[in-house]
């Protein structure tokens, strides 16, 4: 089941053992008994109804009733390289790390370095904050199992799968690269300054008052085939920041711009029969495309401050499947 409930709801679902992932606001969270779940904080939601925000309602995934283990574990900058170590051989494992912390740009930069990170799918979310709380309140992800909530830590579900099954992680981006200039920088970070404009160097942040640029629509890299998106942030005098960071030497093109982000995302999902266990889309989508009361496709989960399916994405769905082999 993925579904929005109320309070007294999910507490009987954890104190008949349930294993669940929940999302919600800190206050409801907090009151939640010791169990089976993880959970982190965002009041935004795709729920049966389409986009959604409450802070009267947590969002419950059930973890699927045919898992027989799993190992909740807390991680901070010094052990979160590690995690694979504590992954089952067959299953998947289910992140959350509180956005604006160490522990988040630490992760966005280095973890596709991690030992063994693509031995076995990890994906997850930013946890999150009702925006306008932005500066009052940092998001929390908290550990059922002890009651403990983090604003630094990641928490951490391992999920164990019986023989027979397999995870698939897979991700839904209706951006591509545009026509228009490669665009490549100097370094790895969350911000930049000088860059390579078709080879010539500049200033990036004038570059992009200069061009006009939408910063709605994210830089697209193309991985192979894969597009992959890092959004802006702001646009200062003489510096950009993003919501992940650009990698060095890395190609990026400022996306083609979206008709009709719904209708292009139903589209995307209705060419393959998906029925995903784990969904989360991104809140600069839920804002940019207007989702509040809008469904996409069967699509149902948390809106994030950033999607993790092995690494940090921006303006992206992560689902996840298990299928039998």
């Amino acid at each position: 089941m993925k579904k929005l409930l109320g309070l007294d709801e999910v507490i009987k679902k954890i104190e008949t053992g349930e294993k669940l992932l929940l999302a919600g606001d800190e206050n409801l969270l907090e009151k939640l008994p010791k169990g089976n779940w993880i959970g982190g904080t965002i009041p935004y939601f795709m729920g049966d109804e389409g986009g959604a925000f409450t802070k009267e309602l947590i969002f419950v995934d059930e973890i699927p009733e045919f898992v027989p283990n799993i190992k909740i574990v807390e991680y901070d900058e010094t052990t979160l390289p590690n995690v694979a170590a504590d992954e089952y051989d067959n299953g998947y494992s289910l992140i959350l790390i509180p956005a604006f912390s160490k522990l988040h740009l630490s992760f966005a930069e280095n973890s596709s370095n991690y030992k063994d990170i693509f031995h076995t799918p990890i994906l997850g979310w930013i946890t999150g904050i009702d925006l306008a709380d932005l500066g009052k309140v940092t998001p929390k992800v908290f550990n059922g199992l002890t009651g403990v909530k983090s604003e630094t830590d990641a928490i951490v579900m391992h999920i164990e799968l019986p023989e027979g099954k397999a995870a698939n992680i897979d991700i839904v981006n209706v951006f591509t690269q545009g026509t228009g200039d490669s665009i490549i920088f100097p370094s790895t970070g969350f911000s930049a300054g000088d860059c390579l404009i078709n080879g010539e160097a500049k200033n990036f942040a004038e570059y992009v008052v200069e061009k006009n640029i939408d910063i709605k629509l994210p830089l697209v890299a193309d991985y192979y085939g894969t597009f992959l998106n890092v959004s802006f942030q702001a646009v200062n005098e003489k510096t950009v920041n993003f919501y992940a960071p650009v990698f060095k030497d890395v190609e990026y093109k400022i996306a083609a711009p979206v008709g009709n982000y719904v209708n292009e995302f139903t589209e995307m999902i209705s060419k393959t029969e998906i029925n995903p266990v784990f969904t989360c889309n991104c809140i600069l989508n839920y804002l940019y495309a207007e989702l509040e009361g809008k469904k996409t496709a069967n699509i149902k989960g948390p809106i994030t401050f950033g999607e993790i399916a092995y690494q940090l994405l921006n303006q992206t769905l992560v689902y996840l499947t298990v299928e039998d082999i």
